[in-house]
C-alpha cells in the first residue's frame, strides 16, 4: 500500500498559488547521478543542514534571438545532494537534470553559485567541508549556428559525466566549516569562494582558471586595527567565547569594474563591506535604521538576518538587508555610495516592515522587494513591494491557491475511487497502469481488514469511502512535504518570478483586475483608488468595492455540499438561476451566524448595484471581434527568417505550455466562482425587492469545465500535452497569439526584451479569447476535432449548447463528427442536417466547403452536403448516405450536375445494400445519360455476380431496353463462357419479353462460341442444349418469321439485322452484308444434329472432343466411322445429303479385319458394336458374325455389298 502511495505522490494535483501563482509540477527525471568524494572522512555524528534552493538566469534570457532566451537553471539541496535542472520556456531541453552527491559532506544552504562566461557555464558549490567547481559548455558554444530550428535541444548538463569534476584543480578541502558563502568568477577566470569561518571575518578560497595550471590560494579578510579595537569594546554578550561578533550570517559578492565587493552581514547587526583589493572599506551599524528597541536588540545575536545585492543602471549597487526582529521584520534598502577620495558610504533608500510570518527567502530587484514567508498554519505567503514609491508600506498580495480540502464530499451517485491527474510528465509509470496498481493496493488493504464474510452494500461502500479517504490523506501528506517553500528566483532580464519548492516550481503571473478584486483580502480593498474596473469614477469604485466584499461573504458561505450541488447542477445543464435560488434558500435556512443579515446591510451601501455589476461583468467578458482563421497563423511576410524561427519557438516548451494553460484554467475557475456568487447575490437582491436585472451573463459559469478533461490521444509530438487546452495551445493557439502580439514587427521584436509579466498576461488573455465560445473564431473545437478528442468535444458542445449563440452550425457539425467516431450514426446525421442552414453564415463551415473544385458553380449548401456525404462514406454508413443524399436532392432542383451526382450516390449505396428495386429506380431518375448508362452497367454486372437474375430480368427498363441488351451482349462476349452465364441471362431476358427470335439468336451464338472456344465434353453438352433452345424459340413463332441472322465467326458485335417482310429477306446492301447468312428452322435443325453427333463421338471417345467441336459434317462422318459409330454417321450423311460410301467402306473394312483378326481384336470390337443399333434376330455370339449381320441389316447394304464384292 505504501509502495503504491509513494508512486502516486508524483501524480497528485498539488496545491499552488495565485501573482497569480501557477504551480508547474516539474519532477524532472534525473538523467545522471554523480558521486563526488571530497577526500574527507565522515565526521562523527554527521551534520544536518537545512534544505535550500536557488536559480540562475542567462544574461541574454530576455533577448528573442538568443539561444538562451527564456532559459534558466534552478537547483535544490538536501543533505549531501544537489539537484540541478535546466529549463526553457521556448524549447524542450534533453538531459537537463543531474544530481550530485558529495560523500561525507553536507551542502551549505545557499552554497550553489552559477556564473556564465563567454564560453562556459561555471557552477561553484560549497559544502561544510569542501568547495567544488564544474565547468560546462555555454549553450552558444553548443549551437554555433545562428538559426536553431530543432524542437528539442541539448542541455548544458548533457556531457557532465565526461568532465573531470573530481580533479584537484576543481576542488579544495576546507580547514573549517563555513557558516555562509558567496562566490564569483574573476575576469581572468579564477574561481573565488568567499566563506564565513566560525572564527569570524571572511576567508576567500581561490581556484586557478580551469584551463590553466595553478594552485589554490587562501586569503583572510580582516578589519583594520581601529576596527579591531572597536570590536574589543563590544560587550561579551555579543562577542561570546563560541561565536565572534564579526561572524557573518549572510554573504554576497558583486564584481564592479576591476574590483569585487564582498558584503558580510554579521550577527552583531553590522554590515561589513570588503574590497577584494583594499580589505574592509565600510562597517555600518544596521540598528541605526531600527526605529525602536535598539538596546534590546544589541544583546541578541542576529543569526537570522539576510542579505541580498542588486545592481541597476538607475540606482547603482544596492544592498537589501532583512533584520529578523521579533514580531516585526524589517527590510532596509541601502545604496552603496563612493566619494572622490575613495571612501564608501551607505544611503538608506527605503525601509519596509513585514508581517510576523517566518521569512524563508527574499529577493531584490531594481524596484521591488519580493518576500517568501510561512505563516503559523504552515501555509506559503508571497508578497512584494515597490521600495521606491510605496510610501504607505502596503505590500502587494500574491494570491496563493488554498491547499486541497482535507475531506472530499462523495455523493451517493459517485464512486469513491476518484482520480484526477496532475500536470506531471513521467514516462516510467503509465497513468492507467498506476491507477490499476493503486486500486488493487487499496482494495487489498480493505479486504485484509474485513473480518466478516457477508455485509450489505452500504457497509461495503462505507468501508470504501473510509479507506480511500485514508489514501487521500496520505497523498495530502506527501503533497504538503513537496510543497515546502525553499526560495524565490527572479529573472532580472524578463522579470519572471519563480517560487522554488521542495518538489516542484511555481511560476508567478500577473493577476487581472477583476480577479484581483475578488481574491484580495478586505484590508487591501480599503482604498477607492485601487479599484481598477471603475474607469476613474469614484462613486462606481466605491460601489464595486462594496459589491466585491459582499461576493466574498457569499463565497465564504457557499462551501462543501452547497458548492458541490451548484457545480453538479451546472454540469447537468440545469437552470443556473434555479440552482442559485436553491443555494440561497439553503443559506437562509442554515444562517446561524446572521451572515445574510451582514450581507444585506453591506448591500444597502451600494448606491447603484446595476452599474457595479455591469462593471464587473465587463471585466469578465472575453468576447471579441477578433478573426482567428487559419490565415492568422501564417508568419508575416515582412519578418526575417531568424525572427520567424525565434517567434515560432516562443513559449513553446512543455513548461510554458503548462504555465499558460494552467493560468487560463485558473482564471476560468476564479471567474466562474465570481459569477456563481454574483448570481446568488442577485437572487438575494430580488428577495429584498430591488429591481435588479437577472441577466448575469450566465455563460461565464460554463467556463468552469473549460479545460478540466484530460486528453486521451496518444503522443503526437515532443510536448505530449495532457489536457485539450494544452493540445490547442501547442498546435494552434500559440502561433495565433504570437502572430497577434508581434505582427509585422521585425527589428522591434528582435530588440525588445521578453518581459514575462506583460507577455504572459497578454498570452493568457488572448488564449482565453481563443477558447471563449462566444467569439467568432472556432479554432479550439476545430483543434479538438482534428486531434480526435471526441469525448471532450461532446462535453464541450453539451456545456455551451444552452447559451452560446455563436458558431451554432459549426458546433453541430463537430458534434456530428464526434457521434460518428462513437458509432452513433443517426445522431451524427441529425447534427449534420441541423448544421446545414448555417453553411453560408459561419466561417468554419465556409472553409469546410471552400476546397471543392466546383465551388464557383455549385451552391454552398450542396458543397457542404457533398463533404458530409464523403465523410459518411468513409465511415461506412450507406444508409445515412442515402438519407442525406435524398435530402440534398431537394436543394439541387436546378443543378443538373449535382442531381446526377446525388442520384448516382443513391444508386450505388442502394445497390451495395442489396436494395435492387430502389437502385433501379434511382438510376431511372438520373438526368445524366452517361451516368445513367454507367449505373445500368453496374447494376447488370453486380446482379449477375450475385446471381439475382430474377430481379435483373423482371425490371421494366423503360427507354433503356436496347441499352440493357447491349450491355449484356458486350459482357457475354467479353467474359469466359464457362464461368459466367450472360448468354443464358440474355436468353431469359428475351423470353420474359416474348422476343423468341432474339432469344433463339442468342442461344445459337452461344452454341457457336462453345464449339469454337470450349472443346470439352461439357462444352459439347451445353452446345447441344443451346441449339435445342434455339430450335424451340423458332418453333414458337410463325414460320415466315422463323429465321435468325447467323453471327459473324469472330467476337465482333453482331451486324445489323436483316429486315424480313412476309418471309422475304431484304439484306442491307453493304460491305458487311456479304458476311451475313440467314438461318432458317431447317438450318438450325442441321446444326443441332451435327452437335448431337459431336457429343455422341465425345461420349464414345473423349479425346475426340478437342477436334470435334469445330469439325464440319463431312469431317464428322470420317471421325464417326473411325470410332465405329456407323449408325450416327449414316444418320449424319442422310441429314446433310452426303454419300454413304465412307460409311460402308469403313464398316466393311472392320468386318474384314475382324475376319482375320485374333481374339483381342474381337473383344475390342464389342465396344463400338454396342454403340450401334444391332439386329434383334442375332443368335450368334461371335464378334465377326455380329459385324457382318450389322452390314446386312443396314438399309441398301446388300446391293452395295454385292457390287463391291464383284468389283473386288
Amino acid at each position: 500500500f505504501w509502495f503504491h502511495l509513494k508512486r502516486l505522490r508524483r501524480y497528485v494535483l498539488h496545491s499552488g498559488s495565485n501573482f497569480s501563482l501557477m504551480n508547474i509540477h516539474i519532477f524532472e527525471p534525473v538523467d545522471q547521478v554523480l558521486c563526488l568524494c571530497a577526500g574527507v572522512s565522515a565526521p562523527p555524528g554527521g551534520v544536518k543542514l537545512p534544505d535550500s534552493a536557488g536559480g540562475f538566469s542567462y544574461e541574454e534570457s530576455g533577448t528573442l534571438l538568443s539561444i538562451t532566451s527564456n532559459r534558466f537553471i534552478h537547483w535544490s539541496t538536501s543533505g549531501d545532494t544537489v539537484q540541478l535542472v535546466e529549463q526553457s520556456l521556448d524549447t524542450n531541453l534533453l538531459n537537463n537534470a543531474i544530481r550530485l552527491k558529495f560523500l561525507h559532506c553536507s551542502v551549505l544552504p545557499g552554497g550553489v553559485h552559477i556564473h556564465e562566461t563567454l564560453n562556459n557555464v561555471i557552477i561553484l558549490i560549497v559544502t561544510n567541508l569542501s568547495v567544488h567547481r564544474l565547468v560546462l559548455p555555454h549553450p552558444t558554444r553548443m549551437y554555433r549556428s545562428e538559426l536553431v530550428t530543432e524542437l528539442q535541444m541539448q542541455s548544458v548538463f548533457t556531457d557532465v559525466g565526461k568532465l573531470s569534476i573530481q580533479d584537484e584543480a576543481h576542488s579544495f578541502i576546507l580547514p573549517q566549516s563555513p557558516a555562509a558563502s558567496a562566490a564569483w568568477i574573476s575576469p581572468n577566470g579564477h574561481a573565488h569562494f568567499a566563506l564565513a569561518p566560525p572564527t569570524g571575518g571572511v576567508t576567500v578560497v581561490t581556484l586557478p582558471p580551469h584551463d590553466q595550471q595553478g594552485s589554490v590560494s587562501l586569503l583572510e579578510l580582516k578589519q583594520s586595527s581601529v576596527m579591531q579595537r572597536l570590536a574589543g569594546w563590544m560587550p561579551s554578550a555579543i562577542r561570546g567565547e563560541q561565536s565572534p561578533c564579526d561572524l557573518a550570517v549572510s554573504l554576497a559578492a558583486w564584481s564592479l569594474e576591476d574590483d569585487t565587493f564582498i558584503f558580510a552581514l554579521c550577527q552583531d547587526h553590522k554590515l561589513r563591506v570588503w574590497s577584494f583589493k583594499l580589505q574592509c572599506v565600510l562597517v555600518a551599524d544596521l540598528l541605526d535604521y531600527v526605529p525602536v528597541g535598539r538596546a534590546e536588540l544589541r544583546c541578541v545575536p542576529g543569526q537570522a538576518h539576510r542579505l541580498r545585492v542588486c545592481f541597476s543602471g538607475s540606482t547603482g549597487l544596492c544592498v537589501c538587508v532583512y533584520l529578523a526582529i521579533p514580531k516585526r521584520g524589517q527590510f532596509c534598502v541601502l545604496q552603496l555610495m563612493a566619494s572622490d577620495n575613495g571612501r564608501y558610504s551607505l544611503e538608506n533608500i527605503s525601509t519596509q516592515f513585514s508581517t510576523q510570518e517566518t521569512l524563508v527567502d527574499f529577493a531584490l530587484t531594481s524596484t521591488d522587494i519580493w518576500g517568501l514567508w510561512v505563516d503559523d498554519d504552515n501555509q506559503t505567503v508571497v508578497k512584494y513591494i515597490n521600495f521606491e514609491h510605496n510610501t504607505a508600506g502596503m505590500w502587494n498580495q500574491v494570491f496563493v491557491q488554498p491547499p486541497p480540502e482535507e475531506e472530499i464530499h462523495i455523493g451517493l451517485d459517485q464512486d469513491p475511487r476518484i482520480y484526477k491527474r496532475g500536470t506531471e510528465r513521467f514516462v516510467d509509470v503509465p497513468w492507467d497502469a498506476l491507477k490499476k496498481e493503486v486500486t488493487l493496493a487499496v482494495e487489498n488493504e480493505l479486504q485484509s481488514s474485513v473480518t466478516e464474510f457477508e455485509f450489505s452494500q452500504e457497509d461495503y461502500r462505507m468501508l470504501q469511502v473510509e479507506f480511500w479517504s485514508k489514501f487521500y490523506a496520505c497523498c495530502l501528506q506527501y503533497q504538503e512535504a513537496l510543497s515546502t517553500p525553499l526560495a524565490l528566483h527572479i529573472n532580472q532580464a524578463t522579470a519572471m518570478v519563480c517560487l522554488l519548492k521542495k518538489g516542484f516550481v511555481s511560476f508567478l503571473l500577473p493577476c487581472f483586475a477583476v480577479d484581483h478584486l475578488y481574491l484580495s483580502a478586505d484590508e487591501y480593498l480599503s482604498s477607492e483608488e485601487e479599484t481598477p474596473v471603475s474607469e476613474g469614477d469614484s462613486d462606481l469604485s466605491r460601489d464595486v468595492l462594496q459589491m466585491v466584499q459582499c461576493l466574498r461573504m457569499v463565497s465564504d458561505c457557499v462551501q462543501g455540499e452547497m458548492a458541490c450541488e451548484m457545480e453538479k447542477a451546472l454540469e447537468l445543464l440545469l437552470s443556473p438561476e434555479r440552482a442559485a435560488e436553491q443555494v440561497l434558500e439553503n443559506m437562509l435556512a442554515n444562517d446561524s451566524e446572521n451572515v445574510i443579515e451582514d450581507i444585506t446591510n453591506k448591500l444597502q451601501d451600494v448606491r447603484n448595484p446595476l452599474a457595479a455589476m455591469g462593471a464587473l461583468l465587463r471585466e469578465l467578458d472575453l468576447e471579441t471581434d477578433m478573426e482567428t482563421g487559419p490565415e492568422t497563423t501564417a508568419p508575416p511576410a515582412g519578418q526575417s527568417l531568424n525572427v520567424r524561427i525565434s517567434l515560432s519557438q516562443l513559449y513553446g516548451s512543455t513548461v510554458a505550455v503548462s504555465v499558460v494553460c494552467q493560468a487560463v484554467c485558473q482564471v476560468a475557475l476564479t471567474r466562474a466562482l465570481l459569477c456563481r456568487d454574483l448570481l446568488i447575490l442577485q437572487h438575494l437582491y430580488l428577495r429584498l425587492g430591488d429591481n435588479v436585472s437577472g441577466d448575469a451573463n450566465l455563460q461565464h459559469l460554463s467556463v468552469l469545465e473549460l479545460s478540466d478533461s484530460a486528453a486521451l490521444a496518444p503522443n503526437r509530438s515532443v510536448l505530449n500535452p495532457q489536457t485539450v487546452v494544452e493540445l490547442f495551445y501547442q498546435n494552434v493557439g500559440r502561433k495565433v497569439i504570437v502572430s497577434q502580439l508581434f505582427g509585422q514587427r521585425d527589428l522591434q521584436a528582435a530588440q525588445s526584451p521578453l518581459h514575462w509579466p506583460q507577455l504572459s498576461s497578454s498570452v493568457v488573455t488572448l488564449l482565453g479569447q481563443l477558447l471563449w465560445p462566444s467569439n467568432p473564431g472556432f479554432l479550439f473545437p476545430e483543434c479538438m476535432m482534428g486531434n480526435c478528442q471526441y469525448t471532450q468535444l461532446q462535453e464541450y458542445v453539451r456545456l455551451i449548447g444552452p447559451w452560446c449563440q455563436a458558431n451554432v452550425g459549426s458546433c453541430r457539425f463537430i458534434l456530428g463528427q464526434a457521434y460518428l467516431a462513437s458509432g452513433e450514426g443517426q445522431k451524427a446525421l441529425q447534427c449534420f442536417q441541423e448544421a446545414a442552414p448555417e453553411v453560408e453564415k459561419e466561417e468554419f463551415l465556409n472553409r469546410l466547403t471552400g476546397s471543392e473544385e466546383e465551388a464557383g458553380t455549385t451552391a454552398p449548401r450542396l458543397l457542404y452536403y457533398n463533404k458530409v456525404l464523403r465523410l459518411l462514406e468513409d465511415v461506412g454508413l450507406p444508409e445515412l448516405v442515402i438519407q442525406l443524399a435524398t435530402l440534398a436532392i431537394s436543394e439541387a432542383v436546378n443543378d443538373e450536375r449535382s442531381l446526377a451526382a446525388l442520384w448516382t450516390r443513391i444508386f450505388k449505396h442502394h445497390l451495395d445494400l442489396g436494395h435492387n428495386r430502389e437502385a433501379y429506380e434511382a438510376l431511372t431518375q438520373n438526368p445524366d445519360a452517361s451516368r445513367q448508362l454507367d449505373c445500368l452497367r453496374q447494376l447488370v454486372v453486380v446482379l449477375c455476380e450475385r446471381a439475382q437474375l430474377q430481379d435483373l430480368v423482371q425490371f421494366p427498363y423503360v427507354n433503356l431496353h436496347e441499352e440493357v441488351v447491349s450491355i449484356i451482349e458486350s459482357r457475354a462476349r467479353a467474359v469466359d463462357l464457362m464461368t459466367h452465364n450472360y448468354y443464358e441471362l440474355l436468353y431469359a431476358f428475351h423470353i420474359n419479353r416474348h422476343n423468341y427470335r432474339k432469344a433463339g439468336t442468342v442461344m445459337f451464338e452461344y452454341g457457336m462460341r462453345l464449339g469454337r472456344e470450349v472443346r470439352t465434353l461439357r462444352g459439347l453438352q451445353k452446345q447441344v442444349n443451346c441449339f435445342l433452345a434455339a430450335l424451340n424459340c423458332l418453333r414458337l413463332i410463325r414460320p415466315e418469321y422463323a429465321w435468325i441472322v447467323q453471327p459473324s465467326p469472330g467476337p465482333a458485335v453482331i451486324t445489323p439485322p436483316v429486315h424480313a417482310v412476309n418471309g422475304v429477306c431484304d439484306a442491307v446492301v453493304s460491305a458487311v452484308s456479304r458476311q451475313i447468312e440467314i438461318l432458317e428452322l431447317q438450318d438450325l435443325e442441321k446444326e443441332y444434329i451435327l452437335s448431337r453427333c459431336r457429343l455422341t463421338l465425345a461420349q464414345q471417345h473423349p479425346p475426340s472432343a478437342a477436334i470435334a467441336g469445330s469439325a464440319s459434317a463431312a469431317e464428322m462422318v470420317a471421325l464417326l466411322v473411325q470410332a465405329g459409330l456407323f449408325d450416327t454417321a449414316l444418320s449424319l450423311c442422310q441429314t446433310f445429303k452426303l454419300p454413304l460410301t465412307p460409311v460402308f467402306e469403313g464398316l466393311t473394312f472392320k468386318c474384314i479385319k475382324l475376319q482375320y483378326g485374333g481374339e483381342q481384336s474381337q473383344n475390342e470390337a464389342w465396344n463400338w458394336l454396342a454403340a450401334n443399333q444391332l439386329p434383334s434376330l442375332i443368335t450368334t455370339k461371335e464378334c465377326r458374325c455380329v459385324c457382318w449381320n450389322l452390314v446386312l441389316f443396314t438399309h441398301d447394304a446388300t446391293h452395295y455389298l454385292i457390287n463391291k464384292l464383284l468389283v473386288g
